[in-house]
């Protein structure tokens, strides 16, 4: 298996920092200069990495990075034991909780937003995950 990062591009690195350390309980790991932050805590590093609203997302298209909310396939899940909890304290620190939370067979959903238009997820499991769909 090959290791992974996470990387999460932002346009402001103290104001990521706070909100990743505070939403998910990580801790600063190597900082890149003025570039970027290593958050360390979760299951792989989280690399926070400035990248000026406006620029080019990439060589091979038109599209500009934008922190406003904004959709993509790619997300991230954070699995909790208590969903209430952790959308309360991501909420104080800035995110937005984007619907209610709902109840699944195998879990409980909260759909969020961190404070740059990033999407992700909180999931709690229940019974046996999952499973009580496979």
């Amino acid at each position: 298996m090959t290791d992974f990062l996470v990387n999460i591009d932002v346009d402001d690195l103290p104001k990521a920092v706070a909100f990743y350390v505070s939403a998910f309980g990580l801790k600063v790991g190597r900082r890149f200069g003025s570039s970027g932050v290593e958050l360390l805590g979760g299951p792989a590093p989280v690399c926070l990495l400035v990248k000026v609203s406006g620029t080019g997302a990439a060589s091979t298209t038109k599209q500009v990075r934008n922190y406003a909310r904004h959709w993509t396939p790619v997300h991230l899940d954070f699995v909790v034991k208590d969903i209430e909890a952790a959308v309360k304290k991501a909420v104080s620190v800035g995110a937005t909780l984007e619907a209610p939370i709902t109840t699944h067979k195998w879990g409980r959903l909260a759909l969020m937003a961190d404070p740059f238009g990033n999407g992700y997820c909180f999931v709690e499991f229940l019974g046996r995950g999952y499973d009580e769909i496979a």
